[in-house]
């Protein structure tokens, strides 16, 4: 009995274009384990199921733009960075609402996201956690993609939109201020 290798993403979203659901569908399940890993380390957290889907709502209708330039998965983790920005920014005017609310009743309780902590269990993982989060946005966002996400260089500049110039000098720049914040760390805890 022979079996049909299987189709490439080029071949997938050609035949999405032309309308093929099932095309589509094939794509979804191939990447949507990587799409919703890069949400959560970039920060979605609990809301990572709800950025992946839209992430592949928005690619589904721009699925004519894509050119190629880059793999599918490159493009595809764009459009999921993208998304968890915007997950950032709407949790940012969220958050001032709540702290404006709990000002206004002291007595009310205000939870921290602890859903990136829960994802990397373990102690050392804690760690890396907890040094992660205090580094800038962008810098998490290059060492997410380089170290956990395992994208290449050209699918890192493709993912965040950054020349390869940014990519090498901030990846160089975040993982100096990683393990600066990792040693610090410790020798706080011993």
């Amino acid at each position: 009995m022979r079996t049909e290798p299987p189709l490439d993403d080029e071949t997938l979203v050609t035949r999405a274009r032309a309308g093929d659901l099932e095309a589509y569908d094939l794509l979804v399940a191939r990447h949507t384990a990587s799409a919703y890993r890069t949400a959560v380390l970039l920060g979605a957290g609990s809301d990572s199921e709800d950025v992946v889907q839209e992430a592949f709502v928005k690619a589904y209708r721009k699925l004519s733009r894509y050119r190629g330039d880059a793999s599918f998965r490159s493009w595809l983790l764009a459009i999921v960075a993208n998304e968890t920005r915007n997950l950032h920014r709407s949790r940012g005017r969220r958050d001032g609402l709540v702290l404006r609310a709990a000002a206004a009743d002291p007595t009310s309780e205000i939870a921290d996201d602890d859903a990136m902590a829960t994802v990397l269990a373990g102690e050392r993982r804690a760690s890396l956690v907890r040094a992660l989060r205090q580094l800038p946005v962008r810098d998490r966002e290059v060492i997410a993609c380089r170290f956990f996400l395992d994208l290449t260089e050209d699918e890192t500049v493709s993912a965040l939109g950054w020349p390869r110039g940014t990519v090498k000098s901030r990846t160089s720049r975040a993982l100096t201020k990683l393990r600066g914040l990792l040693d610090s760390e410790e020798v706080r805890h011993g």
